[in-house]
């Protein structure tokens, strides 16, 4: 009985993952798991998953063929004219709820996408240890106390003392029997990675673009995080000026007022010249904006910062333009013009919710 749970309970699984795939698409542009994750595992929503079953029928109802009838005539019990039923008192279909990891979710996102695992680059970072027991030492806590070697140490001395009898075999450690777990710690190794955020918040920005750059990093987090045990993300908003801030402040702030995008990418820098050596860390910079900028000397400094400082070091820079009926969008064709064919630059035009699919795609796809 318990085989055949574990092999229904693995069926239905393969069931929802199938679906998942399916509707991941519409999962990604609606935005509908954002608000259902609680630690390490989302909520989706899924259509009411049929399983197949035998339904039988009602009694006396005749034999096949049986009877008389018209051509077009119902085969089957009450059949009611559309329109001319009685209002029901019984529950509609409704929407179920599955809960799935976030590793798997990962898993189901590269999947669909084709994404390659990345290969994380520099040297790994000691940041954690474990216990491992490796043996049995004569001291140690009584909670570590090896009972069963205790009674194996007490048995073999009271044997070879000639004090053990098999017809009356009570067997009494003392103190000399005791033995106890022995252990040691064990660094474990973690390729860490960050992710820098950084979010144009000027007036050009409306609440439709916020929600894009929402959506798309959530499933840039997944993505990462399980390429990573160890990930920080980071984020700044800028208009004319940049500051760093907390996760929910980098969604929900609104700014009025010009936009000097070079402001980002120094602070960026500066975060990665004192927190991320590039020889430990894995950095990925994301930039959103809708594309304009104060003027063409901040973007040549932007140019110059990137190409000087910022790209030699991180292993992937994402620059995302959202589509704003207020912007010129010209930022990332000055981007496209000054690196063309640069390995680790990934340039993505997000029009809208749809187009954010395809933009992990181009933001993820290289591996880097």
């Amino acid at each position: 009985m318990s085989l055949k749970i574990k092999q229904d309970h693995a069926r239905f699984k393969n069931i929802v993952r199938g679906r998942i795939k399916q509707n991941l698409k519409k999962f990604i542009q609606k935005g509908e798991l954002l608000g259902k994750r609680g630690g390490e595992t989302v909520t989706i929503p899924l259509p009411t998953i049929d399983i197949p079953h035998f339904r039988y029928g009602h009694k006396q109802q005749g034999g096949v063929g049986q009877g008389e009838g018209e051509v077009g005539s119902s085969l089957g019990p009450g059949q009611v004219e559309p329109g001319k039923g009685q209002a029901g008192e019984g529950e509609g279909e409704h929407v179920l709820e599955v809960e799935v990891s976030l590793e798997e979710l990962a898993a189901i996102l590269g999947e669909e996408l084709e994404l390659p695992r990345i290969q994380p680059k520099g040297r790994d970072r000691v940041v954690a240890t474990r216990t491992r027991y490796t043996g049995v030492n004569t001291t140690g806590p009584e909670s570590l106390r090896h009972f069963k070697r205790t009674y194996k140490q007490a048995l073999r001395r009271q044997i070879a003392s000639g004090t053990y009898d098999a017809r009356a075999p009570v067997i009494v450690p003392t103190h000399e029997d005791r033995r106890y777990r022995s252990w040691k710690l064990q660094p474990l190794p973690e390729n860490n990675a960050v992710i820098i955020y950084m979010m144009d918040v000027s007036g050009s920005m409306g609440d439709e673009q916020k929600e894009i750059v929402r959506i798309e990093s959530f499933w840039i987090d997944t993505w990462l995080r399980s390429q990573y045990k160890g990930l920080e993300c980071r984020y700044i908003i800028h208009d004319a000026v940049a500051r760093e801030v907390d996760r929910e402040t980098f969604f929900h702030t609104r700014e009025s007022g010009g936009t000097m995008i070079s402001s980002a990418y120094k602070l960026c820098q500066e975060m990665i010249d004192a927190d991320y050596s590039p020889s430990a860390w894995n950095i990925y910079p994301f930039h959103f904006s809708d594309g304009d900028n104060w003027s063409a000397d901040d973007t040549r400094l932007c140019l110059e910062i990137l190409r000087d400082r910022m790209l030699p070091a991180v292993n992937l820079f994402c620059y995302g333009q959202v589509e704003s009926p207020y912007g010129s969008g010209q930022f990332i064709k000055d981007l496209r013009e000054g690196f063309d064919g640069q390995e680790n630059l990934s340039l993505s035009e997000i029009a809208d919710k749809e187009a954010v699919y395809g933009s992990i795609k181009e933001f993820l796809g290289k591996g880097k």
